[in-house]
């Protein structure tokens, strides 16, 4: 079974609808906004299991590289899979501990670019919309799947840097260039914004995701994460991509030796 059998089916245009319209709340209403999205990550991190494995997330673990203060926790939990969340910045950790009370899992505060796991010890590492915070995206997707086991899944998503969203709030701004943008923000807010271009957010491409991905010889599905089924030919699309992908899933299986 193609390890996107199952999530494809759940990949309409009414999902689509439905996340982009929750994206108007996540300034007003966060606890809407990122438990909506845990929930639908934790759903499609789900059926790619399932179809590659062909089992229940029952007794395997997901390491989440930048898991937040809890929302993703709790989704996964629901789900069925034992959770232990990675997060370098302990701000962002405990911003909603109203989220994790009572959550069952882990919470490591640690660097996604030097993972604290042994070689192969977890099922599936996900990596949601952290790459284009780090200077070397690819270097976090080598320990991803350095710490996945043989035949697991590593699961990258990113958002790409040309595509609508690729200036998180700096907004449509970013296309005058990414240094611009950053300043043009500061002179308008009186102060630097969150994701401030060439030290928290950086312009990362679909092309390079690509790349990087097939070279490792694990690649297995590349998708928008966003999109309904039938607009995925678009990761396929060289230029059109960068701007119409907003958000790039790239998934990896290390080999399995019984395979």
């Amino acid at each position: 079974m193609p390890v996107t059998e199952l999530f494809a089916r759940r990949a309409t245009l009414a999902r689509s609808t439905r996340l982009l319209g929750n994206f108007r709340y996540e300034q007003a209403d966060p606890d809407r906004f990122y438990g909506a999205l845990a929930a639908d990550t934790a759903a499609m991190v789900t059926d790619l299991w399932r179809a590659a494995r062909r089992a229940e997330p029952a007794g395997h673990t997901v390491v989440d590289v930048g898991g937040g203060p809890g929302y993703f926790a709790a989704a996964f939990s629901r789900a069925g899979w034992h959770y232990v969340g990675v997060e370098p910045d302990p701000s962002e950790m405990h911003a909603a501990e109203h989220v994790r009370r009572g959550v069952p899992g882990a919470f490591v505060r640690a660097s996604g670019m030097a993972l604290p796991f042994a070689d192969g010890s977890v099922d599936v590492c996900l990596s949601s919309n952290v790459a284009e915070h780090v200077a070397r995206p690819w270097q976090l997707g080598e320990e991803m799947l350095r710490v996945t086991r043989p035949g697991g899944l590593a699961i990258l998503s990113y958002t790409v840097w040309l595509g609508p969203f690729g200036g998180h709030e700096l907004g449509l701004t970013h296309y005058l260039g990414g240094a611009r943008a950053a300043a043009r923000y500061a002179r308008k807010h009186g102060h630097p914004p969150k994701n401030n271009y060439g030290s928290s957010l950086f312009a990362v491409s679909a092309a390079d995701g690509l790349r990087w991905a097939r070279g490792t010889g694990a690649l297995v599905a590349a998708f928008p994460r966003y999109h309904p089924r039938w607009a995925w030919w678009l990761t396929d699309a060289p230029g059109v991509r960068e701007f119409l992908v907003s958000n790039l899933v790239l998934v990896l299986r290390p080999s399995d030796p019984l395979n």
